[in-house]
């Protein structure tokens, strides 16, 4: 399955002043995001999903929504962040494996365009999908990239900063509206403007590969810094870890972020 749209087609010259700031590889961007039961990437299950591109100015311009019967009930306290629940997700929710394998193909394409695709905190989405997709019989994405996380990379560019890291807290610090949180779309785009917006702040590096591969290296050097941080606290035993794996997680972390 394809996404509705060719990225490809799309022309970006227009009003380009306004976003000269940006990387060319920033021109035009996938963005991903789950709502789910829980936040155990092996055994919770998806509930909703969006699938996007944005351009240059960071507008949506071609998008998929999908709502999942997970299967399983939705746990209240799930439900009461993104508002679906057991009943409404077996009544309006299509089969888990056509969302699985419709997710994971759509994201396949883009990925195959060379478009990156954001998703903040993208080990939980990746992850979680990857548990999804081997539930039904789905084919997973190996070692997908280029992905960008806003998440990982505003840890790296500003270590220091005091406070919260949630995609509401980072989105307003960067002056990014986010209406609607915990909701997939809501989240997914803004994610994305995020990106955008990190772009025009800090020297990220000139091409996507590299990119990527310093996430990999960031994300797992702030896994051992916050499991340092645990330890200390008492949440985690000394003999404990989290997994700093990016984007997709092993099967067992200590804690989920």
């Amino acid at each position: 399955m394809r996404l509705p749209f060719d990225v490809g087609a799309r022309l970006y010259g227009e009003h380009m002043s306004s976003v000269a700031a940006l990387p060319h590889w920033l021109t035009r961007v996938g963005v991903f995001d789950l709502e789910t039961t829980g936040v155990d990437v092996v055994h919770d299950r998806i509930v909703t999903a969006h699938v996007g591109v944005l351009d240059a100015r960071g507008h949506e311009f071609a998008a998929k929504d999908w709502l999942a019967d997970p299967g399983i009930p939705i746990p209240e306290g799930a439900t009461a962040v993104h508002g679906i629940t057991t009943e409404q997700a077996r009544r309006e929710g299509r089969p888990a494996v056509q969302v699985v394998t419709e997710v994971t193909a759509a994201l396949r394409s883009l990925l195959s365009q060379g478009v990156p695709v954001v998703a903040y905190n993208a080990s939980y989405d990746f992850s979680l999908l990857a548990h999804e997709g081997a539930r039904h019989g789905v084919a997973p994405l190996i070692d997908p990239s280029p992905i960008i996380d806003p998440l990982v990379i505003d840890k790296a560019y500003d270590r220091y900063r005091r406070g919260k890291r949630t995609l509401e807290v980072v989105a307003a610090h960067y002056s990014v509206p986010l209406d609607g949180a915990h909701d997939a779309s809501a989240d997914a785009v803004a994610a994305g403007r995020v990106a955008q917006a990190l772009a025009k702040r800090f020297a990220l590096p000139d091409t996507l590969s590299e990119l990527h591969t310093r996430q990999v290296g960031w994300a797992r050097s702030q896994a051992e810094s916050l499991t340092e941080y645990f330890i200390s606290i008492g949440r985690l035993e000394p003999e404990e870890s989290l997994d700093g794996t990016w984007p997709v997680r092993s099967a067992h972390a200590a804690v989920t972020q």
